[in-house]
């Protein structure tokens, strides 16, 4: 028999009800900057919640390639 596994709902800051809250039907989000992040909303009054997490998302943002300059040839080597 597996034991009861209570997934954790991080804690924000309702500014409607100026309070430290659950934040209830949260959704972890990636924001532009790469950075994690949980939206929800207040279990109290339904106000949108945000919580940035800590650190930047394991995957990185595509960057363009940049080519090899091309090769030259050497004079001296003929």
């Amino acid at each position: 028999m597996k034991p009861a596994v209570r997934l954790f709902m991080p804690e924000g800051y309702c500014v409607k009800c100026k309070a430290k809250k659950e934040i209830a039907n949260g959704v972890e989000e990636t924001m532009k900057n790469g950075r994690k992040a949980i939206k929800g909303k207040c279990p109290t009054c339904g106000t949108v919640m945000f919580k940035i997490l800590g650190g930047k998302s394991a995957v990185a943002p595509a960057s363009p390639a940049t080519p090899a300059p091309p090769a030259t040839p050497n004079p001296e080597a003929v």
